[in-house]
């Protein structure tokens, strides 16, 4: 199944968050000895970071699946660059959500969310917000608005919410756009589309937080196949092949 999501973007990636209510330790000790665990299971994931507000471990960069874990103050974040298959997607996420409790100290109490991203970046040199507009907003209601004389699309980043499973999943559906109104960026930084699932029903017992990502894997995935790529990242696709802008 990846397969057919890496042909159709230039990156394909999943993100996993835990995000705890109080502040997790960042003492020598849990940190390096979890790295070593997750390292025992990943060997690639071998180079240890420090930036500003996080601490991470990381496969090199031209690794194929890339992957990495980054330690803040109030959350444990796991992410898998282009993986192979559905088993890969999530592999590094279930593993740290087994293991990241009983090094950091996580009771089940202060788990106050789980949340997985499945994101879609494409490359795109011309203005992102009209291909956005063009591709999915093209002979809608809403289009009329770019029809106002003298007027051009500015910001484009439609973002959709919604509550399933009886709302115990949030979801959201999120495109990311990147060209004049942020100068910083370089040219060709790419179109991303996000679809995102979050759970903040309480946890019972940390033996359920492997079902727990399971259950947001399914609802995710059920998004993007049913969703995201039919309506949203084919269309954005097919107008940046078209040359138009």
């Amino acid at each position: 199944m990846t397969m057919s999501y890496t042909a159709l973007c230039s990156d394909f990636y999943v993100n996993a968050k835990l995000t705890s209510r109080m502040e997790l330790p960042s003492s020598r000790e849990p940190v390096l000895e979890l790295f070593e665990r997750i390292k025992r299971e990943y060997p690639r994931m071998a180079s240890f970071r420090k930036y500003k507000d996080e601490l991470a471990l990381e496969s090199g960069q031209n690794d194929s699946p890339h992957r990495w874990m980054g330690i803040r103050a109030r959350s444990i974040r796991t992410g898998i660059v282009n993986p192979s298959d559905e088993t890969e997607m999530h592999d590094l996420h279930r593993t740290a959500f087994e293991v990241c409790p009983y090094y950091l100290s996580i009771s089940p109490l202060d788990i106050e969310s789980i949340e997985l991203l499945y994101g879609f970046d494409l490359a795109a040199r011309a203005n992102h917000d009209t291909i956005v507009a063009s591709a999915l907003l093209g002979g809608s209601p809403l289009a009329a608005v770019f029809d106002t004389p003298g007027a051009s699309v500015r910001d484009c980043q439609p973002l959709v919410g919604l509550s399933l499973d009886e709302g115990r999943i949030q979801a959201t559906i999120e495109i990311k756009t990147r060209s004049e109104k942020n100068p910083g960026t370089a040219q060709g930084d790419p179109i991303s589309l996000y679809v995102t699932v979050r759970s903040t029903t309480p946890v019972g017992d940390l033996k359920e937080l492997p079902g727990r990502v399971a259950s947001l894997a399914e609802a995710g995935l059920g998004l993007v196949d049913a969703l995201a790529i039919p309506n949203l990242l084919r269309p954005l696709r097919e107008e940046i092949e078209s040359g138009s802008f």
